[in-house]
């Protein structure tokens, strides 16, 4: 039996029968995303079960190894964002288990969206592009692929539609960054959906807005 990753799990109406698994960003939890549900306005007959895991306390290098919720350790800071890849597989093998645990519960895979914010989103990039069921799409939100130089991607995901999004003023991670991942897949055949907004290293209305048409349409 699996030992899954604690979790937010907030309920459809009726019984469930699709799902967002939402990874959050560096020292945040499941929590951080959790009041957005009601705002991206899904229609009700789509009855989304959304699940929002907590990443677990770990030490992290660039915060003078402070223990913190993280999806993986961060050696440096710099372009790159140089990870702890060892972890961010790990991390990614963990909320696979969450994907299993929903399609055991009788959600179809194709009906699974993932979606993360920052680490959340490159864990996210790590584990969509590998998994070996189909998906109904991935939401990366002002992230990074960390993993696009060692990945081996599940030719049934081939045509995963993708959603990019970056805040213009993002310091923590540079839009140019997200850009680039959003290029490296389009250079891999995925269908991509790249969209900035004025904001820096957050979320705001008008992404939300965004995200919930999108959902809408990847889960209908």
């Amino acid at each position: 039996m699996p030992s899954y990753l604690p979790c937010v799990e907030i309920e459809p109406t009726q019984p469930a029968t699709a799902a967002v698994i939402w990874l959050h960003g560096l020292g945040a939890s499941g929590h951080d995303f959790e009041p957005i549900v009601p705002d991206l306005a899904l229609p009700k007959a789509l009855a989304v079960r959304f699940v929002f895991p907590h990443a677990p306390q770990i030490p992290v290098t660039i915060n003078n190894g402070m223990r913190m919720p993280a999806w993986y350790d961060i050696f440096e800071m710099n372009l790159e964002r140089k990870p702890d890849e060892t972890q961010l597989v790990k991390s990614a093998l963990a909320v696979g288990e969450l994907i299993a645990r929903e399609m055991a519960r009788g959600i179809s895979s194709e009906k699974i969206v993932l979606a993360g914010f920052s680490q959340g989103g490159a864990v996210g990039f790590q584990l969509a592009l590998t998994y070996p069921h189909r998906l109904a799409g991935l939401l990366a939100l002002s992230t990074y692929f960390a993993t696009r130089k060692s990945i081996v991607p599940h030719p049934i995901n081939a045509k995963l539609p993708i959603a990019v999004h970056h805040g213009q003023y993002d310091q923590m991670v540079a839009e140019k960054i997200g850009r680039q991942s959003a290029e490296v897949l389009n250079e891999w055949g995925y269908p991509v959906e790249y969209k900035t907004y004025p904001m820096e290293h957050s979320v705001c209305p008008p992404q939300i807005r965004d995200i919930g048409v999108w959902l809408a349409a990847r889960l209908s």
